[in-house]
């Protein structure tokens, strides 16, 4: 690279208004065309493909690019400090580069002793499969509880498929008073490394899959896995006051490791049934009680269902259909341990059926003897009625004249 840097967007063949997939695109181009593979030892496109990717780490980079634009390359020195840019350090976008790479040796381009290496004065390596302790696996279960174990809470059991290490070989995968033996392949690496012209690429080994071992006699319980597949009972306490949605972590009740690692967590995922009589609203319940017309115009005491037992309330003379009366800290108590939500009784008047004769001509004569002070809401609403139909007639006359 010449000791005058050229401008980035000239190096990659792009405009200043170039979109971040434009200028990926042209990279991409540019980076096969110029890359060492395809240019065995050609010294000029080596440093083509580092100027190349030089430019792409800055213009990809909205921050750097901003930088950029405004300042040129002296605006970049707090991005990669006074030394310049190093591949080693700055150069991050080595995802970019192992798309391109991938193309050319069937997706295994960004491998220990790849070209991040071989180029850029070391890289990213993926870390193979070791022989060594491994940890089980973290699992989720979703868990449909009733109403009634979600506010008062406690034990419920579950059973669940899980992977646990084999009780015959404790996980060796290999027959009990038999060895593993080291892999011929990779010689007890787990990887194998070959050589494509300018690079060389490490890959997992294809015999022993990573493990370094070879199983010569396998388990007869587990065939060689060194797990099994088991049905098992969890028993878990569910604390009082959960809601749909919360999450109850169990350690070490997840898949259990393999080659002595520790096993993982069991998350459960909780799911409140509705419920018949309370409607939940965070730590608040909404319960509808049916009055009779007559206690609800007269007044008086009724009795309402909260979690502790049936509670007295007083209703108001006059009291409407759809009136909320609130019952303070009678709602569900709060999953963090301290206070409770408040219960909502909403009224629902029930007029009355099935009347007999004598009903009949008691309702009859309060009909009767009945005034508009005794229906304001109906009279309010009637009100209105009648102011629309005369406002109606008004535009009517209006446009015909």
């Amino acid at each position: 690279m010449s000791a005058v840097r050229k401008d980035y967007y000239e190096v990659l063949g792009s405009s200043r208004s170039a979109t971040a997939d434009e200028i990926r695109k042209a990279y991409r181009k540019l980076a096969m065309q110029y890359h060492p593979d395809r240019n065995p030892g050609n010294k000029e496109a080596e440093a083509k493909f580092k100027e190349l990717s030089e430019a792409y780490e800055v213009l990809s980079d909205a921050e750097k690019r901003k930088q950029y634009d405004q300042y040129g390359h002296d605006g970049l020195r707090s991005s990669f400090g006074p030394g310049g840019f190093d591949f080693s350090r700055d150069f991050t976008h080595y995802s970019d580069l192992q798309d391109i790479l991938g193309s050319m040796f069937g997706g295994e381009g960004g491998g220990g002793g790849s070209p991040f290496e071989e180029l850029f004065g070391g890289g990213r390596r993926r870390s193979s499969r070791t022989a060594g302790p491994q940890p089980g696996a973290d699992l989720r279960f979703d868990l449909e509880i009733e109403f009634e174990e979600a506010v008062f809470g406690g034990p419920r059991e579950i059973t669940l498929p899980l992977t646990e290490e084999c009780e015959t070989c404790k996980g060796s995968g290999v027959k009990p008073g038999t060895s593993p033996q080291t892999c011929k392949q990779c010689a007890g690496r787990g990887v194998v490394i070959s050589s494509s012209g300018f690079f060389q690429v490490r890959q997992t080994c294809p015999v022993c899959g990573g493990t370094g071992r070879m199983v010569v006699h396998p388990c007869p319980t587990c065939q060689g896995g060194g797990r099994t597949k088991v049905r098992k009972r969890i028993t878990l306490r569910i604390p009082a006051g959960v809601g749909t949605g919360s999450r109850l972590r169990l350690a070490g009740k997840g898949e259990s490791g393999s080659q002595g690692g520790t096993a993982g967590d069991l998350y459960v995922v909780l799911h409140v049934r509705e419920h018949a009589l309370f409607q939940r609203q965070d730590d608040d319940l909404v319960c509808e009680v049916p009055v009779p017309a007559d206690l609800a115009a007269l007044g008086g005491d009724i009795e309402v269902p909260t979690l502790e037992g049936m509670a007295r309330l007083r209703i108001d003379p006059g009291t409407e259909s759809g009136k909320i009366f609130r019952m303070k800290g009678k709602g569900v108590p709060s999953l963090e341990g301290y206070g409770r939500g408040d219960l909502h009784v909403r009224i629902a008047i029930e007029v009355p059926v099935n009347l007999n004769s004598r009903q009949k001509k008691i309702m009859k004569d309060f009909r009767d003897s009945a005034t508009e002070d005794n229906y304001p809401i109906f009279q309010a609403t009637k009100n209105r009625i009648d102011a629309f139909y005369r406002r109606k007639e008004e535009i009517q006359k209006g446009s015909s004249t």
